[in-house]
Formats: structure tokens, C-alpha cells, sequence
């Protein structure tokens, strides 16, 4: 054997696996806590209905508001406060606005809730307040002076409380907002859901009143600013102008006018200087080549030239009449060539006077075109220096352009918030007021029976599984292989519930197994012995050591009645009473012994002098009622011998022993057995203290053969005992000679 821990045998596989679910073991478990779950789901049910009787009737008033997507347009031009958008978190907003601390402190107002009793467990008219409350009235009486935190707090606790009653929901995806209001009074919650319908309606025309306000105060404060701005700026252009020679007319600067009319006139001295020029040369060339000046176009065209030209014509012909009448020396003749001759002289006089003429024209229009030339030039001068000016004259126009633009802008918008202001739209409408109901919307009785129902039924069913949680003992045999890890040996049975009908009152559990041999009590200890027998395969158990956790366990019991039971089956068994604390054991025996265990292990009295042999032919080795020592015998050499020739000398070697918690004794022993069976009582042991038991016997090379529970009702086991054999009593309790 393995000595650091006790061996045990490997416990049954079972085929649906642990963590799988058994509907069976559930209804099982609920059977077995109907009890439990009856009582815990009727106290919830009468809880509910007396709930529901002494509840106040309340009455809940609906008012439907709609968003309203569409606006109307009294005037083409933006509103300041724009409208809400028609998506899903907008609506959502509304909704949690509806439900806004502030718009409920407006209803208060509006209402003078806060003087209502109902709201205001502080009003001096407040009949203890309401009846939960009563302490805080007299609390935080009225005094002549309340301290302003105070004053809040009360404030805040009326909005609360009409909070409360206040429900906001949306309807599905639309635009609706559902505005219910609960009250005792049909009217009041009427009035309630209306005024917190029609408030959100003012609060959101007020909204845009006072942003339409706002604006146009900053425009009309803004637009005066600009205007001065706009007149210091225009101011400083036109000054600036006049410092630099900048005025203008029709677009242009005067200086620009200037030359251009100069350049024009250019133009024309130049074009006529070209001309005179061009006539001089003309002439002049003419003369030189011995012209007598009379084909010069000026002379051509001058009508003295052309008189005098006609009168030399008629002196000619006159000449050359009184040439050929009178002769050469003729005075007539001579007279009139004279004539003729200062005719010529006058002729070539206005020649000469002609060319002169063109050549003082000629000098006038070069001079002019000089002038003009310098004119120009100076006015170029002072256009470069007006171009350079400019930048600065464009800087301060631009600084001009851009105040007027935001003034415009700013003036024209002022007149539009202006013409608005006064016909702001809310962005809802109350689509449905709210009415006063005519049957209360609480409680509802059939609805509260339903829900305490449901609750009664999860309370019970809750209280089960707690129960369930909470529960120490073991039940069946699936809940000892799963919690302590130990193969299930067999239970023993409440003689009381193995029975039908009665039996005598001083008929013990050992003395009815000899009544009854065929009985399914004795059965039961028939199963245990063959469990413990064949607990180790291939290994003979000889030596066992039966023992519990705690004492009343029915730990004895079970040892004598096995004893009993293996001695009728032809088995030689004994029976050593080894505890030394409570001896008892010996309430099964006829009469005291005199000698016992200690005295054969103090060599006082031989074993057979000890020995006693039961009715049943088991043989006993008890303790005197006298026996006492402080020593630790049952771990000494003389107890390890007298082990040894009990096994000699008999078949089976039942050690009943103490209770694991309570003494030592039983860890001092049990590495001596062969199998220790760990006895537990039926629902009342708890597992705690099993396992804590088994922790004590580890590291000793014990071998605990399992796990067997005492004192078992058979009728309730069988009623909702599923996962153990004892569950299917009724189907084979036939088999039985009770």
C-alpha cells in the first residue's frame, strides 16, 4: 500500500457523465423539496395579493407630442435657432429632455405643486406627510429660519416625487412621444401629463425667442460698430487721396486724364510739326531748283497769289495789245509793262512772304511739340509717384471693402432676425392631450396574480436551489461518489420506514434482523457485507475498522447488526469494542461483562475469558464497564498481537471504533484494518465534516473501502431518492418477508 495517502477503490464510471443534465434528478430533488418550495411560493402569492388589496388605485393620463419634420415658412429667410434635425438620437434627446429635472421644476411651479401634499411632505397643510414618512416631517418641521441647503434638499425631493410618476417614451422608430402620468386623482394626472406637454412646447419656443433676442441685440451692437468702423475707414481713403494728389473722376485719377490728353495732344503737335515740315522742305526744294515759286503749293493756293496772278494775266494781254497796236516805245506800253513788272514784284513778294510763313509755322510746331513732349514727361513723373501711393491708397480700400461687405452682410441679417423675431415655431406639436381616465391603470389585479404567480414560482423554486446549495448531508448514492470522491458501499435502513405497520417497542435494529432474516432490512446489511468483502479485488478482507465523523451516527448499530448478519451466513466473526470512551456496544449484550478488552490487553484475563458469544453465534470482545486506562493501548505491541490472533481465529474482525473528530483512537487503529467503512447519518452528516474525517486518516496507508449511510428513510428515499437503488423500493420490496 501506498503510504502517502489512504487507497481507495476506484469509483463506478457512470454512463451520462457528470456535468450532463438528469431531468430525473431534478424532479427528484424537487419532490423531495416540495415542502419548501409549497411554503416559500405561498407566503410570495399571499405577500402579492395582499400587496395588491391594500394598494391605492392610480390612474395614468397620455398626451402625445410629434416632432414635427415640416416647418412652416412665414418669411424666405433662416431662422437663428434652426430646427431639430428628424433623426433617431434627436428624438431619443427629446425624450430624456421631457424627463429633465428642470422642465419638471417648471410643472412644479406652473402647478404649484410644491404647496400639494402629495409632492410635498413638508407643506404646512401635509397630513403626516405621506404614510412612510411620517418621522421626516417632524424631523424638519418649518422653523423661522431654514437653512438654505435645506431649502434645496426639499425642493429636490418634491421633484423626485413628481418624477416618479412621470413616464417619457418613444413610440417604436416614429416621431411620437408617449408623455404618461400616474396619479390618485384621474383629473390631476391629466393635468400633470398636459402641463408637462405644453411646457416642453414653451420651453422650446422660448429657446428660439430668446436666441432670436440675443442675436439681434450682438447684430444691432455689431452693426453700429461696423458702421463707425466703416466711416473711420472711407474717411482715411479719401484723406489719403487728397494728401497724394489722388483724386479722381470716372475712374480714373486726374493725373491719368491729364496725360492721356496730353499724349493726345502729342500726337496731333507732332502729326502738324510733320506737316508744316513736311511743306517747308517742299517749298525750299522747289526754289533750289530755280522755281521762281509760283508752283509752291502754299503759293497755289493763296488767293493773294492767285488776284495777283489774275491782274498779271490782264496786264499781259494788255502789254501785248498795246504792243502790237503802238510799238516798244510806246508810253502806254511802257506804263503798262511797268505795271506788269511791279505786278511780277508783288507776286515774288508774297512768295517770299509765304515761305516765311511756313517756316515760322514750321518752328511754332516744333516748338509746341516740345512742350507738349515735357508735359508729358512731367506728368509721367507725378504718375509714378501716385502709382506708388497706390499700394498703400489699395490697402485702404481693401481695409474699406471688407468693413462694408461685413456690414452689409451684418445689417442685412439684422433685418432678417428683426422681421423674424415674433414668429418662432416650437420644433413639436402636441398631437393628442391627454384625457381623464375612467378606470385605474393600477394595480391591475389580474396582472399582479400573474406576476406573483411568477414570482411565487421562481421564490420557490429559488429557495429549492438554495436549499439544495446550502444542504450538509448526503441524500443518494450519485451524491456521495460525486462529492466525496469514495465508492458507495449500501445504506441502512430506518427500521421505522422498512417496516409495515408496527413493531414492538423493545425490538431493536439487531434483534429484528433475527426476527425477520428475509426482510429488506437484513437485505441491506447482506449488501453491505458483500460491498465491504469484495472492496479490495483479489485481497482478502479479514480486519474492518468501522468508524464515522461524529457520534449518534448509528455507528454501533450498524457493527453489531453486520456482525449478526455475517454470523448467520456461516461466517466466524467478532466484534472489538475499540471505543474506549462510550463502551456501547454493550447495550446489546444480556449481561455486564466483567473482563473485556483492556484486561486481555493488560494480560489481566485470556481472550476466551473475554469472549462473549451472542444469539446470533457472533462472538463479542466488549469492554468492562470498569475499564479505564490512559494509555494509548490500542497503538501498542499487545494490541498489534491480539490483531493477529484474531485474524488466526476468525473469518471476520469487526473493530467498532470511535467517532474520527472526537478522539484519536480511531486514527491509531485504523492503519491496523484491512478496510475502513466510513459510516455517514442519511441527510444530517455534514460533508464538511466527512471530508475533514478522511483528511485525518491520509498519509497513513489506510484503506478506506467507502462510504455507507445509516439511518435512511426507506419511504422518502423511494418517493424522490433518484440516483440511488433504495428509489426503486416499491418495485422489488416484494421479495421481502417483513
Amino acid at each position: 500500500m501506498d503510504g502517502s495517502a489512504f487507497e481507495t477503490p476506484p469509483a463506478p464510471v457512470h454512463e451520462t457523465g457528470a456535468t450532463m443534465l438528469d431531468l430525473n434528478v431534478l424532479i427528484a430533488t424537487f419532490r423531495r423539496r416540495l415542502r419548501l418550495f409549497a411554503a416559500v411560493a405561498l407566503a410570495v402569492l399571499v405577500a402579492v395579493l395582499l400587496f395588491t388589496l391594500q394598494e391605492t388605485p392610480k390612474y395614468t393620463a397620455t398626451a402625445q407630442v410629434m416632432l414635427d419634420t415640416r416647418t412652416e415658412q412665414v418669411t424666405d429667410v433662416n431662422a437663428v435657432l434652426s430646427g431639430l434635425p428628424a433623426d433617431s438620437p434627436v428624438v431619443d434627446t427629446e425624450v430624456e429632455v421631457l424627463r429633465s429635472r428642470s422642465l419638471a421644476s417648471r410643472v412644479i411651479k406652473q402647478l404649484k405643486l410644491d404647496q400639494d401634499p402629495y409632492f410635498n411632505p413638508y407643506a404646512p397643510n401635509a397630513k403626516g406627510a405621506k404614510s412612510w414618512l411620517p418621522w421626516v416631517k417632524k424631523a424638519v418641521a418649518p422653523t423661522a429660519a431654514v437653512d438654505p441647503v435645506e431649502v434645496q434638499r426639499r425642493q429636490e425631493t418634491v421633484v423626485d416625487r413628481v418624477l416618479a410618476n412621470l413616464k417619457v417614451k418613444r413610440a417604436g422608430l416614429t416621431y411620437l412621444i408617449t408623455v404618461d402620468y400616474t396619479h390618485p386623482d384621474p383629473a390631476q394626472a391629466a393635468r400633470l401629463a398636459n402641463a408637462f406637454a405644453d411646457l416642453y412646447l414653451t420651453e422650446q419656443l422660448e429657446a428660439k425667442f430668446q436666441a432670436t433676442k440675443s442675436a439681434n441685440e450682438w447684430l444691432d451692437t455689431r452693426v453700429a460698430d461696423l458702421r463707425d468702423q466703416l466711416q473711420a475707414a472711407e474717411a482715411d481713403v479719401q484723406q489719403y487721396k487728397i494728401a497724394n494728389n489722388l483724386l479722381s473722376a470716372e475712374g480714373a485719377t486726374l493725373t491719368e486724364q491729364e496725360i492721356s490728353g496730353l499724349n493726345q495732344q502729342l500726337a496731333g503737335a507732332r502729326a502738324e510739326q510733320a506737316e508744316t515740315d513736311a511743306r517747308l522742305a517742299t517749298a525750299k526744294a522747289q526754289l533750289a531748283r530755280g522755281s521762281n515759286g509760283e508752283d509752291v503749293g502754299e503759293a497755289l493756293t493763296s488767293p493773294v497769289v492767285q488776284q495777283l496772278r489774275k491782274q498779271r494775266a490782264e496786264k499781259s494781254a494788255e502789254v501785248a495789245d498795246l504792243s502790237g497796236r503802238y510799238g516798244d516805245r510806246h508810253p502806254d506800253l511802257l506804263k503798262a509793262k511797268r505795271e506788269l513788272a511791279d505786278i511780277d514784284g508783288q507776286i515774288q513778294a508774297e512768295i517770299q512772304r509765304i515761305i516765311s510763313s511756313l517756316e515760322a509755322k514750321a518752328q511754332v510746331s516744333r516748338q509746341r511739340t516740345a512742350s507738349m513732349a515735357g508735359s508729358v514727361a512731367n506728368s509721367r513723373g507725378v504718375l509714378a509717384g501716385n502709382n506708388r501711393a497706390g499700394i498703400r491708397l489699395a490697402e485702404l480700400e481693401r481695409k474699406a471693402d471688407s468693413v462694408r461687405t461685413l456690414y452689409e452682410t451684418l445689417l442685412a441679417r439684422f433685418k432678417q432676425t428683426t422681421t423674424t423675431q415674433g414668429i418662432e415655431q416650437p420644433d413639436a406639436r402636441v398631437v393628442s392631450r391627454a384625457r381623464i381616465p375612467t378606470s385605474p391603470s393600477a394595480p391591475k389585479p389580474s396582472l399582479n396574480l400573474a406576476l406573483g404567480l411568477f414570482m411565487a414560482l421562481g421564490a420557490g423554486a429559488a429557495a429549492v436551489v438554495l436549499a439544495e446549495i446550502l444542504m450538509a448531508g448526503l441524500f443518494t448514492e450519485d451524491e456521495v461518489e460525486r462529492r466525496l470522491g469514495l465508492p458507495y458501499l449500501g445504506s441502512v435502513p430506518l427500521l421505522a420506514s422498512a417496516v409495515e405497520g408496527k413493531i414492538a417497542r423493545d425490538l431493536s435494529p439487531a434483534d429484528y434482523l433475527l426476527a425477520k432474516p428475509l426482510s429488506s432490512f437484513a437485505e441491506s446489511f447482506r449488501k453491505l457485507r458483500a460491498a465491504i468483502l469484495f472492496s479490495r479485488v483479489g485481497e482478502t478482507v479479514k480486519v474492518i475498522a468501522i468508524t464515522s465523523s461524529l457520534p449518534g451516527e448509528g455507528k454501533t448499530t450498524t457493527t453489531f447488526s453486520l456482525a449478526r448478519t455475517l454470523a448467520q451466513s456461516g461466517a466466524n466473526v467478532v466484534v472489538v469494542d475499540c471505543d474506549l470512551r462510550q463502551s456501547a456496544i454493550n447495550r446489546f449484550l444480556a449481561e455486564k461483562p466483567a473482563v473485556g478488552l483492556l484486561e486481555v490487553l493488560n494480560g489481566q484475563a485470556q481472550l476466551d475469558q473475554a469472549l462473549l458469544t451472542d444469539k446470533s453465534g457472533a462472538r463479542i470482545l466488549p469492554l468492562s464497564e470498569v475499564a479505564y486506562t490512559p494509555r494509548d493501548v490500542l497503538g501498542s505491541a499487545a494490541m498489534a498481537r491480539l490483531l493477529s490472533e484474531l485474524r488466526a481465529r476468525f473469518d471476520v474482525v469487526l473493530l467498532d471504533t470511535a467517532p474520527l473528530l472526537a478522539v484519536a483512537d480511531t486514527r491509531i487503529l485504523a492503519p491496523s484494518a484491512d478496510a475502513v467503512v466510513m459510516l455517514a447519518r442519511w441527510k444530517k452528516t455534514p460533508v464538511k465534516a466527512i471530508t475533514t474525517a478522511l483528511s485525518l486518516l491520509q498519509g497513513r496507508g489506510i484503506f478506506v473501502a467507502g462510504v455507507a449511510l445509516t439511518q435512511v428513510d426507506l419511504k422518502a428515499q423511494g418517493r424522490y431518492g433518484y440516483g440511488d437503488a433504495n428509489y426503486y423500493y416499491k418495485s422489488y420490496r416484494q421479495y421481502y418477508a417483513d
